[in-house]
């Protein structure tokens, strides 16, 4: 059994993170390795197939975020937080 999302989650997902979105860290990541912190914003640049986020870090980082293990808001095409 695998832990990979449904085509229909990776599709929704990509129907809400639109490129040019913006997110939020809102807690460390479990990636030893980077330097990204909390309150670190990066603009969205797609969705891979796994249904990983791909990001454009403003701090110049590429890493993307995985839901479900890493903790961000999604702060929609404004940069401001979106309600619910």
């Amino acid at each position: 059994m695998n832990n990979l999302p449904s085509k229909a989650a990776v599709e929704a997902r990509r129907a809400l993170y639109v490129p040019g979105s913006r997110v939020e860290l809102t807690a460390p990541m479990a990636d030893p390795y980077t330097t990204l912190k909390p309150g670190d914003r990066a603009t969205v640049t797609g969705v891979d197939c796994h249904g990983d986020i791909l990001c454009a870090w403003d701090c110049g980082s590429t890493l993307k975020l995985i839901p479900g293990v890493d903790e961000f808001k999604f702060l929609g095409s404004g940069g401001d937080p979106v309600d619910g």
